[in-house]
């Protein structure tokens, strides 16, 4: 992953932060009356503001030393989105049987985790890059795999790899906690210290990269 640190956001800020996905879509109204709309995007993009995340100079500090770190907008790191960062749809603990990611076909060992949004023709398979290694729980044919030997996420892809291929029609299924991965949406802080052991960052954008 080329310029990206493979390293989080500092959690307690990013509970407070302010966002979430965003869509680009053209649409044009006709002399008819109706509208004719065309997606711009096959994917959403997440955009956040974390700056209500800060609560204390102890946060302020971690964020700063990300953003140099980060050398700004140049890398990018993990962010732990609190309204979407499970398998489970209401954020609890992930189970092995969560979401369908493949079929087996007696040769295929590798797998993109994907969490799907809705049901139906018009379901979206969102990607998932930054899962978290430990908390992925796998399936195939509904019996879930103990061993941590009988499946490893790749580092550089994010996919999971199995350590024999499922056979031919084989369900597998998966279940994980996942990151975000963002970068800072500008170059400069603008820091004040409003009193002792407190201080105020205006704005802390972020806005999710491809990796």
């Amino acid at each position: 992953m080329t310029s990206f640190l493979n390293e989080s956001f500092p959690g307690s800020v990013a509970f407070g932060a302010l966002g979430g996905p965003e869509r680009r879509t053209d649409v044009v109204l006709l002399a008819s009356g109706f509208e004719a709309r065309n997606a711009r995007w096959a994917d959403s993009r997440r955009r956040y503001d974390a700056a209500t995340g800060i609560r204390s100079l102890a946060d302020l500090r971690s964020v700063l030393s990300l953003f140099e770190k980060a050398r700004g907008r140049l890398f990018g790191f993990r962010f732990r989105d609190p309204f979407d960062h499970s398998t489970r749809f209401d954020n609890s603990l992930p189970t092995a049987f969560d979401q369908t990611i493949g079929a087996g076909d007696g040769v295929t060992d590798r797998f993109t985790l994907v969490k799907t949004y809705g049901s139906g023709d018009s379901a979206y398979d969102r990607t998932i890059r930054l899962a978290d290694p430990g908390t992925v729980k796998v399936a195939v044919s509904g019996s879930e795999l103990i061993s941590s030997n009988d499946f490893a996420l790749d580092p550089e892809t994010g996919e999971l790899v199995l350590a024999l291929p499922p056979v031919d029609g084989a369900a597998v299924t998966a279940g994980f906690l996942f990151d975000v991965p963002v970068r800072f949406d500008a170059d400069r802080l603008e820091i004040s210290l409003t009193h002792f052991e407190a201080g105020d960052i205006p704005s802390i954008p972020l806005i999710e990269i491809r990796i």
